[in-house]
């Protein structure tokens, strides 16, 4: 059976697909978004990373989503940087294990929008700065999650299917024709998005993807390694913990032992504290991510529960303030930083991101970031973690395929060397990223084009209509918005 009463299917419900779903349905599509999991927001809701990060480029529906999420009690919050093992206070006799970033009632959204300018400073004047200026979003993951879907129906013309799998595709030539979901249903439309974490529509439609490092030969970026490997970006199973009217050092489950078995020692840690007082642990990171990809999803994370459990029991016994708390849960999904990339119609590199938004000659850019160069295990480059002196743009020609021409790729899969992908994987980045897409398909079946042939003057006009900022620093008027937090 085959149905086609859709302009746009959308394929994966993380940050990305939600807002190509979103911004393609206020543009007037008729859109249908699937997931394979039972809820929307991907990692950013189901593998409790419930943090974004300070960055620049955090606009449109990004800002939309935290206003929703302030209407709720204790949804949601700015942080700002408590302890910290790289400045270490004289009163504090044991370094603290990794950071921390506490709610701070005095920073408003403004504040989360910047994270570059650290680069050439020394690091006594680095550490000042980024105390001052780096600040990001906590939420509640449900809070998140509820403010997806109350937007995604207040448009009136997003249909979404939870808990469905897209089993094949059906390409004809150079476009997409129709894809099959579990059950025999195969659904027709004239446009697609891949939003998925594993590049599921690109990889069956025999789109070239690329998995690990790519040696320096093949960009020309200084910083990637001699010859290419298959190293992937550190995976990480986040886990919550809550205060507790009985401090204790809880008991490990059987057969876990309480020494490190998979590093030389114990990892460190960013600890978010939720507005509830909840804290959120992110091991930096739980497990290789190569590892974790020749695993598979479910041995993966049943290893590394054992690791979380083994974390906390070290945290516990060395920590004494962790024994006023008891673990809650753990995440119900693998945080995954990097997987399959397309190699699409323009790769960006190492070499975009050094440039900056002054230097970069793309005519098509529709997003904007600002995030170190981050492999997750260590720095990037010797001495430091690849701080960027400026935002760069990313360009739409990223999200194309070279094979389709009638599918996107709007995910952390999108064309991106793995050092580019480092900095731009981040939820909000893939947010504007989702949101470029869905607005380009609107254009593009409102124009009778193919997303390629979408004039990019006419698709940047169209993202700072819906408040998207494409340059640095922002427009006044944008930053006079921003400011409004009671939307």
């Amino acid at each position: 059976m085959s149905r086609a009463c859709h302009d746009l299917v959308v394929v994966g419900a993380g940050s990305a697909g939600v807002a190509a779903a979103l911004s393609a349905s206020r543009s007037g599509l008729r859109v249908l978004l699937i997931e394979a999991g039972r809820g929307l927001g991907g990692t950013a809701v189901h593998g409790g990373v419930n943090c974004w990060e300070p960055g620049a480029g955090g606009t449109g529906i990004p800002f939309e989503l935290y206003r929703r999420m302030r209407r709720q009690v204790a949804a949601v919050g700015i942080y700002s940087f408590g302890r910290h093992l790289a400045w270490q206070g004289a009163d504090e006799p044991v370094a603290y294990p990794g950071g921390e970033q506490v709610i701070d009632p005095a920073r408003c959204y403004l504040d989360t929008l910047q994270r570059h300018g650290s680069a050439n400073l020394s690091l006594a004047e680095a550490l000042v700065f980024r105390r001052q200026h780096w600040h990001g979003v906590l939420y509640e993951p449900a809070a998140c999650a509820a403010a997806m879907a109350d937007l995604l129906a207040q448009t009136g013309r997003c249909q979404v299917v939870l808990g469905t799998a897209v089993t094949d595709v059906d390409r004809v030539g150079r476009r997409v024709t129709a894809v099959a979901l579990a059950g025999g249903l195969r659904v027709r439309a004239p446009l697609f998005i891949d939003s998925t974490a594993d590049l599921q529509l690109a990889v069956a439609c025999g789109c070239q993807t690329v998995l690990g490092q790519e040696g320096r030969a093949a960009f020309g970026e200084p910083d990637a390694p001699t010859m290419p490997n298959g190293r992937l970006n550190g995976a990480s199973l986040l886990y919550r913990v809550t205060p507790t009217d009985h401090p204790a050092v809880e008991p490990l489950p059987p057969g876990v032992p309480d020494a490190c078995w998979w590093a030389s020692d114990f990892p460190v840690a960013a600890v978010n504290h939720y507005p509830n007082g909840d804290l959120g642990v992110n091991m930096l990171p739980t497990m290789d991510g190569r590892e974790a990809f020749d695993l598979g999803p479910r041995p993966a994370y049943e290893e590394c529960a054992r690791r979380v459990y083994a974390h906390w029991h070290y945290r516990q016994v060395h920590f004494a303030e962790y024994r006023a708390y008891r673990m809650l849960a753990l995440a119900p999904v693998l945080g995954v930083r990097e997987s399959r990339r397309l190699v699409g119609r323009y790769v960006l590199t190492q070499h975009d991101l050094m440039a900056g938004l002054s230097d970069q000659r793309h005519v098509d850019l529709v997003a904007i970031a600002d995030h170190a160069l981050d492999t997750h295990g260590g720095g990037t480059r010797p001495g430091g973690p690849g701080e960027l002196a400026a935002p760069y743009g990313v360009p739409f020609s990223c999200l194309l395929p070279r094979e389709v021409d009638n599918l996107m790729v709007a995910c952390r899969g999108a064309s991106f060397t793995s050092l580019a992908a480092s900095s731009c994987r981040l939820a909000r980045t893939m947010m504007q990223l989702g949101q470029a897409a869905g607005t380009a398909a609107a254009l593009a079946l409102g124009h009778r084009l193919d997303p390629a042939d979408v004039p990019p003057a006419l698709l940047q006009d169209r993202l700072r209509a819906q408040h998207v900022s494409l340059e640095w620093p922002m427009p006044a008027a944008l930053r006079a918005r921003l400011a409004d937090e009671t939307g």
